[in-house]
């Protein structure tokens, strides 16, 4: 039987000042939005959709119990990178077993981003 689920697609920040974020976060990741509106910016981050979409009201304390993990080669070099970015450290780098580094840090509007280098992570159809 094949799986309905096809995988991971979008993960979508809500941020205070969309326009500020935009510019924040195609630095930070290094790409342009490919879709640009007042109500939704749209990046491209190696096949999947990184959203930014605009808060009415600015949460103060945003959750911190769902976290997507961006996959990188060198996760104390790109954590060290978003935290030069205005970007502050929410957990530190850590090896969490068989070789997978992990860390996490928040956005200048308080949502987690998570970093992952894993050595056995394979992108499957």
């Amino acid at each position: 039987m094949k799986n309905k689920i096809l995988g991971l697609r979008t993960t979508i920040y809500k941020v205070g000042d969309i326009n500020k974020a935009k510019e924040w976060y195609a630095k930070a990741f290094g790409a342009q939005p490919y879709f640009d509106e007042p109500f939704y910016v749209g990046f491209e981050i190696g096949g999947y959709e990184l959203g930014l979409q605009p808060e009415e009201k600015p949460a103060k304390n945003k959750a911190e119990s769902v976290v997507t993990y961006w996959g990188v080669d060198d996760v104390n070099a790109e954590f060290n990178r978003f935290i030069a970015q205005g970007a502050s450290a929410f957990e530190q780098p850590e090896e969490v077993g068989g070789g997978i580094i992990v860390a996490t840090l928040k956005d200048p509007w308080g949502n987690i981003i998570g970093l992952i280098y894993n050595p056995h992570f394979k992108i499957t159809s």
